[in-house]
């Protein structure tokens, strides 16, 4: 079976399922729509802000040598830009892999849309990737909800949408979305894991500048952040009282964990009636212990 007999049967069970791929058409132009064709590499372009990442890591590595062995067995998505040339929906990193292969053309599919719905099936085409990160997935969806206010979906219905269709939980979705809005230096540290999605939340809500100084006051301070002191930087926003001291004043105390001390049933027995209660063995330890200290003081 040659390649392009293998890329048309990718195309025919994938590719028109997803995207409704229609009758092949011909423009003026001369271009077939809704089949597969070669296009110049460099007559191809990037989606305007794309939001996941295109890096030459092993990955890509293996990308390369299997389109010089066998060919791009996928075909990309692109659309026609009004400058000229086409604008990649779907194939950004097939796209690199064959500019590294040295390929002069690679095959596509042109497919005519609007903006908004070019932007939801270049989301839906890069969503499922493993190796996304949340600042990826989390400017992802937000490029997708405002495509679908925009066709007409409300915000309410269109969280629902995007639930049933990625598997994930319309919370999750929220969150995500609200992420997107935190400066880069903030969105570098949730993917660094140095903050979690619900602090990222928080943060959020505040405009870049005080952003700016709580980035600056966290790294000056190499602090952690956990709920409670996004809640409070958060509520101070509101309220007024924001500023790099107060900051450093809430975030510079050493956080005290929690102390829990065990004690073998077995040896509590030797010293306790079995009757008594943890409360009352508690309490008479305390009492014990106060005992003792005032004696040692005594002394």
């Amino acid at each position: 079976m040659s390649k392009r007999n293998l890329g048309e049967k990718i195309k025919l069970s994938s590719y028109d399922d997803m995207f409704g791929m229609e009758e092949a058409e011909t423009t003026d132009n001369s271009e077939v729509k809704g089949q597969i064709v070669d296009l110049p590499i460099v007559d191809l372009h990037t989606f305007e802000n794309h939001p996941f990442r295109v890096i030459d890591d092993e990955s890509m590595e293996e990308m390369v040598e299997s389109i010089k062995e066998y060919g791009v067995l996928v075909p990309a998505i692109v659309r026609p830009r009004a400058k000229g040339g086409y604008e990649i929906l779907s194939g950004h990193r097939r796209h690199h892999a064959c500019e590294l292969a040295g390929l002069e053309t690679m095959p596509a599919i042109i497919k005519d849309c609007s903006d908004d719905e070019a932007t939801v099936i270049m989301v839906d085409a890069n969503i499922q990737r493993e190796d996304i990160l949340i600042s990826e997935k989390a400017k992802a969806y937000s490029m997708k909800y405002e495509a679908m206010k925009h066709q007409g979906s409300a915000g309410g219905r269109s969280l629902v949408e995007m639930s049933s269709q990625s598997g994930e939980s319309r919370a999750t979705i929220q969150r995500l979305i609200a992420v997107s809005k935190l400066d880069k230096e903030l969105l570098d540290m949730v993917d660094s894991k140095k903050i979690g999605i619900r602090q990222g939340v928080d943060l959020a809500t505040l405009p870049s500048d005080e952003q700016k100084t709580v980035h600056k006051v966290i790294k000056e301070l190499e602090v952690t952040l956990t709920w409670d002191d996004t809640t409070r930087i958060r509520e101070a926003y509101e309220k007024g009282y924001f500023n790099a001291d107060y900051l450093r004043d809430i975030l510079s105390h050493e956080k005290v964990k929690a102390r829990k001390v065990v004690f073998n049933q077995k040896k509590l027995d030797n010293y306790f009636d079995p009757s008594m209660s943890n409360e009352e063995i508690e309490n008479l330890i305390v009492e014990l212990l106060d005992e003792w200290k005032r004696r040692e003081e005594g002394d």
